[in-house]
């Protein structure tokens, strides 16, 4: 894209809600230097009319932070789940074709439902509990690399890119995801996390837990943030084994 082109194209998914019919809607949209797909979107709200001329209802999307930090502009954008504020038309291939997630209850047009995976994270406890009717003083140390490790670990925005891309994730599955697993993980190295890390391990080992994983390494290309989601995958499935073994064995 130069600034000498200068309309966008582009074919957006469409439907009212949950089983509702499909249709796509094509629009040219002016182009404009360092134009993101949110712009465009924006632009569609404001002139909701198609490439024919034909005046239709703004789509319907979600948006936030524009930073890639909250994971609210989720989408699929050229056959790739992403986010939607960092993806430039200048490095998009044309017409730029924009769906919901499919692994997700549609709510309307680009919008879904992803409180499942938010029920996940309450399934494997992503939290320390700490009394807080007293002072503890200070917390735990540990060291710098431990902590570069779970500032990684700490950067999911709970996104759904991950599950999208995902094989074994879905509507009609158990497995709770890669991101639920990489929260396991990121709990049980913290030292005061780690006071409940075999009852989070207990649940990772159960029906949809790290078991289900097909190894299929989708989620790693796909993470904004590319945290080392297949990387947890694997540490939490050894400390599984080593639990199942401490429990057969004592």
């Amino acid at each position: 894209m130069t600034s000498k082109q200068a309309l966008v194209e582009v074919q957006i998914r469409r439907q009212e809600k949950e089983g509702a019919p499909i249709h796509w809607e094509s629009f040219q949209v002016k182009y404009r230097s360092n134009m993101n797909v949110i712009a465009i979107l924006q632009d569609l709200q404001l002139h909701p009319v198609t490439s024919d001329g034909r005046k239709t209802t703004p789509p319907a999307w979600e948006a936030a932070c524009l930073e890639e930090v909250c994971g609210t502009c989720s989408m699929v954008i050229n056959g790739k789940p992403r986010q939607a504020c960092t993806a430039l038309v200048d490095q998009l291939e044309q017409p730029i074709k924009i769906e919901p997630f499919s692994k997700f209850p549609l709510v309307r047009d680009l919008i879904v439902d992803r409180n499942r995976m938010f029920e996940h994270l309450k399934t494997v406890k992503a939290w320390i509990d700490i009394d807080g009717t007293h002072d503890l003083g200070p917390g735990p140390r540990y060291s710098q690399e431990l902590a570069l490790d779970r500032y990684k670990m700490s950067e999911c925005m709970t996104c759904g890119c991950c599950l999208e891309s995902c094989p074994q994730y879905g509507q009609d599955t158990q497995f709770i995801g890669p991101q639920a697993i990489n929260q396991v993980r990121l709990f049980n190295s913290h030292p005061s996390g780690a006071m409940n890390a075999g009852e989070r391990l207990d649940i990772v080992m159960g029906e949809g837990g790290v078991q289900d994983c097909g190894d299929a390494q989708n989620c790693v290309k796909v993470c904004p943030k590319h945290i080392p989601l297949t990387e947890s995958i694997a540490k939490i499935s050894r400390a599984t084994t080593g639990r199942l073994f401490k429990k057969i064995f004592g």
